[in-house]
């Protein structure tokens, strides 16, 4: 590996850390409040982000989602090593995980205008409008889901079966594992779940990215 190389492989993977960060704090602010396990029904806790949270958080959220990119283009360059079929497929689906990712969260500030403005709406009206929403935006995160367990399948295979700048260990710290991870903690300790749950493909990020630097540092700087 030449310094030019390590240099890009550790800027991209800073980058990506930095999207993790400001990306979860944008959904933090879009998505959570102290009522949110509450009100999940029909999205009711919208009404408890106020305006200003709804405004920081989507420009901060949009403006982080493309660094992910780049963070992406970290991850494969630590898969690929030397030589790795497999590294280019796993760069692929996290562009398109969070291309997915990206449209979907433009319009959560939106629908939580739409929340706000509930009693002035026509009950009929409104019901329509947040099941078109459901349809057409929320089912992307059932997509962005399907992406991830793909991505982590050939994150596993690429590091068990090609040689890479991983240690084999780090096949278990796959997205899919530790996104269950996050929900898990929600479930058994939802004082601190609640706190994570929100930004739960973040977190998973974040740890990634962090993970990989871990190795990167420890075996190539």
């Amino acid at each position: 590996m030449t310094i030019k190389e390590k240099q890009l492989i550790y800027t991209t993977g800073i980058i990506g850390l930095i999207a993790s960060i400001i990306v979860g704090l944008g959904e933090f602010l879009l998505h959570y409040s102290a009522q949110l396990t509450e009100n999940t029904e029909n999205y009711n806790f919208f009404a408890f982000v106020s305006k200003n949270n709804l405004i920081y958080g989507h420009f901060l959220a949009v403006l982080g989602t493309p660094l992910y990119f780049v963070g992406y283009y970290h991850i494969y360059k630590m898969l690929k090593g030397k030589e790795n079929k497999w590294a280019f497929i796993v760069f692929a689906l996290g562009i398109i995980a969070f291309t997915v990712g990206g449209f979907w969260i433009t319009s959560r500030a939106f629908l939580g205008t739409i929340v706000h403005l509930k009693s002035d709406i026509n009950t009929v009206t409104y019901t329509q409008i947040l099941d078109n929403y459901t349809l057409l935006s929320e089912s992307l995160v059932q997509v962005l889901r399907v992406v991830i367990l793909l991505l982590s399948v050939f994150f596993i295979i690429s590091i068990l079966k090609s040689q890479t700048y991983y240690n084999k260990w780090m096949a278990i710290t796959n997205p899919i594992v530790l996104l269950i991870a996050v929900f898990a903690i929600y479930f058994v300790a939802p004082s601190i779940g609640q706190y994570i749950a929100p930004i739960a493909m973040n977190v998973v990020h974040f740890i990634l990215f962090s993970l990989s630097l871990y190795q990167f540092n420890k075996n190539y700087k």
